[in-house]
């Protein structure tokens, strides 16, 4: 027993050496073959034939760590920059700390441009935004230059101060509306020849530099004989012309639906409307637009990438001044309200003789009715997702001692222009004074609902809820007939599935 197992033992060293001899040899081996591998790589690196096989470049992709390729920007030291100065801060009168800050490099665009019109053989009206901090802390300026097309002529050039008009009250944001106004002493383009009109716009300091920042931009540009001067003195295309606020959210079809056909219905076929898309025309609402844009009553205007800029309310001030200026010689007179509400004319009354009798004026402010947006009739509950909104929404809010918005129109040849409630950059006169002729039912926050709006329901002809009185107005719930047959007239059957 006991040889056996000196026997096995024997063995089994025997085989860890043989087990150790194999594992030394196959290391050999792969140290052999690796440094191969790496000479050959090396070798490689320098021959220029082979570097530039692709299955050569494929194996040293492998092997070596790619090595990053030099581009325009890199280099092999870094650029010299002059870094902005800082400012401390200073101890001021009366041990107060006066604390600095210290601006780098630009917060806002000096000025961008939406669009450029004549307003007349001598003058041209330039729409854009500004940086709000630089118009309210320094005074930036615009130069007018109007340059002949060299093509044609001589390429002379006349030059003007800009006057600039601020229209949004105030409200801006990052950006405010800026109207710059180009006139020249003499008309100027009349020669058949096109040209340019530039504008030269300056920090003028800025508030916060030393220096005063010169940018230049083409605002309109003239073809050869492309102007007619007959147009600003001409005949309008229309009578009346709306200018819309941006519509942006998820709109409501139906209600846009009830608002176009019954202001088609109130201004008449020598009308038309403008509206400006901010994101609010969607398929379903586009659907109802559609049939009014083949008859010839609507145009829209895409301006979805005004919200790269942040202004007030969707840039709604800057959106009226450009329609303002766009289709100042198109009618005569011009409306600004909005979709969610309705403007209706006391009895007896036109919207014909209306303006007629205020033909006088260049303004007139109309007075707001506020309506309840959630009470309903009693007796309309169960079939009121049937009806129209103006149809079924039929109590208004009577709170007295409250300064409510009004709207407006104007005739637009005499507005420099405008506003979101009124202008104020006109010539002629104005009047506020119109209770009894013409007025405006505003169905706050119907037009973004797309639910069925009746909440309450009431059979009393008075109430009160959430704090506010409210008292029974039928006044465009008695119109909702007409303004149904009317659509059928018009434009056939094509929206009576609108939905919510």
């Amino acid at each position: 027993m006991h040889s056996t197992m000196a026997k096995e033992k024997e063995t089994k060293e025997k085989g860890l050496f043989v087990g150790l001899a194999w594992s030394c040899g196959d290391m050999k081996l792969l140290l052999t073959f690796l440094f191969f591998l790496c000479s050959l790589a090396t070798i490689i690196q320098f021959h220029p034939y082979l570097t530039s096989v692709p299955h050569t470049t494929t194996l040293l992709s492998c092997l070596v760590p790619p090595t990053p390729e030099p581009t325009a920007n890199s280099s092999s030291t870094s650029v010299a920059t002059t870094p902005h100065p800082m400012k401390r801060d200073q101890m001021g009168p009366d041990s107060v700390f006066k604390r600095s800050f210290n601006p780098i490099g630009s917060a806002a665009y000096l000025f961008i441009q939406m669009s450029a019109y004549r307003g007349g053989t001598n003058t041209f009206a330039v729409i854009g935004l500004a940086s709000k901090p630089l118009h309210v802390f320094a005074k930036p300026q615009f130069k007018c230059e109007w340059i002949d097309n060299p093509d044609n002529g001589n390429g002379s050039s006349v030059s003007a101060d800009g006057y600039k008009i601020l229209p949004d009250w105030g409200y801006g944001r990052v950006y405010t509306v800026v109207v710059v106004n180009c006139t020249f002493e003499k008309p100027v383009g009349l020669n058949s020849l096109g040209g340019q009109l530039v504008v030269h716009a300056s920090t003028n300091g800025g508030g916060d530099r030393d220096v005063d920042s010169v940018e230049s931009f083409v605002a309109i540009e003239e073809e050869p004989s492309s102007v007619n001067g007959s147009v600003f003195t001409a005949p309008p295309d229309y009578d009346y012309l709306y200018c819309g606020s941006p519509l942006y959210g998820n709109l409501s079809p139906q209600r846009i639906r009830e608002w176009i056909v019954y202001h088609v219905k109130l201004f008449g076929r020598r009308a038309h409307f403008v509206i400006y898309d901010a994101g609010g025309i969607h398929a379903a609402v586009m659907d109802v637009l559609r049939p009014w844009i083949e008859f010839g009553a609507v145009t829209l205007h895409d301006i979805r990438d005004q919200e790269r800029f942040d202004g007030y309310y969707h840039n709604q001030f800057l959106v009226v001044n450009d329609c303002l200026h766009r289709y100042r010689f198109n009618t005569k007179w011009m409306f600004f309200f909005d979709v969610d509400e309705f403007v209706y004319l006391e009895p007896g009354l036109t919207i014909d003789s209306l303006l007629k009798e205020l033909e006088g004026y260049t303004q007139f402010t109309i007075e707001q009715m506020p309506m309840s947006n959630k009470i309903c009739l009693a007796d309309d509950k169960g079939k009121s997702w049937r009806m129209w909104g103006f149809e079924k929404l039929v109590y208004r809010d009577v709170k007295r001692g409250i300064r409510r918005d009004r709207k407006y129109a104007i005739q637009p040849r005499y507005a420099f222009a405008t506003g979101v409630h009124m202008s104020q950059n006109i010539a002629g006169k104005s009047l506020h004074k119109t209770e009894g002729r013409i007025k405006y039912f505003h169905y706050h926050g119907t037009i973004a609902n797309r639910r069925e709006p009746c909440a309450e329901f009431s059979n009393t002809t008075e109430l009160r809820f959430d704090r506010t009185p409210y008292m029974l107005d039928e006044t465009l719930r008695r119109l909702a007939g007409s303004i149904k047959r009317f659509e059928l007239k018009t434009i056939g059957d094509r929206l009576v599935h609108t939905r919510q």
